[in-house]
């Protein structure tokens, strides 16, 4: 999978969240979900890089194959 994405039990109770912060991928596929822009999800989300929102995608891609 992809690096980006970590699940660490000690981390957000163990949601899968973007490496090095306490960002849940759910909260970026669900700003994406309301419509927001890479941009304005990177504003609002400074510590994240566009390959963070695409790791994201791909993660939910990957569950959703399940």
């Amino acid at each position: 999978m992809n690096n980006r994405i970590a699940v660490d039990p000690a981390v957000c109770g163990g949601e899968p969240c973007i490496r090095g912060t306490r960002i849940p991928v759910h909260v970026i596929l669900d700003h994406l979900a309301a419509g927001e822009s890479y941009e304005e999800i990177l504003e609002n989300f400074p510590r994240i890089t566009r390959e963070d929102i695409l790791a994201c995608l791909e993660y939910a891609a990957y569950l959703a194959t399940e």
